[in-house]
C-alpha cells in the first residue's frame, strides 16, 4: 500500500467510528426509573444495554486513540516500525491491522 491509501484508510475507519459513536448514542442514555411503564425486569434489560453501549464506545476511543497514533506516525515517518525496537513491521501485518504499532516479536515479548 502507499502513503495516501494507509492515510485514506486510517481516516475511513475513524469516520466509520464517529458514525457508530453516533449511532449508539441513544443506547448510552440513561435508564429512566418509570415502574408504570417498564418493568424491573426490563428495567435491568435495558441498563445492562446500556453498559454494554457504553463498552462499545470505550472501545471505539481505544480504537480511536490508535488510528490517530499510526497517522502520527505516518506523518513523522515511521509508519511501519516497531515502536519497541524499530525494526520493520511485515507488511502482512500491517495489511491485517493498518494501526498496528508493534512487531510480533514485541508484541509476544521477546
Amino acid at each position: 500500500m502507499t502513503e495516501e491509501e494507509i492515510r485514506a484508510t486510517l481516516r475511513q475507519r475513524l469516520e466509520a467510528l464517529d458514525r457508530e459513536d453516533a449511532a449508539g448514542a441513544e443506547a448510552r442514555a440513561v435508564v429512566e426509573l418509570d415502574q408504570s411503564a417498564t418493568g424491573r425486569l426490563s428495567r435491568m434489560d435495558a441498563m445492562q444495554h446500556q453498559a454494554m453501549a457504553q463498552a462499545q464506545l470505550r472501545r471505539r476511543a481505544g480504537e480511536r486513540l490508535r488510528l490517530k497514533a499510526a497517522l502520527a506516525r505516518l506523518a513523522e515517518g515511521e509508519y511501519g516500525y516497531c515502536t519497541d525496537c524499530g525494526e520493520e513491521i511485515v507488511p502482512g501485518r500491517l495489511a491485517a491491522d493498518p494501526a498496528i504499532a508493534r512487531c510480533a516479536d514485541c508484541t509476544r515479548g521477546i
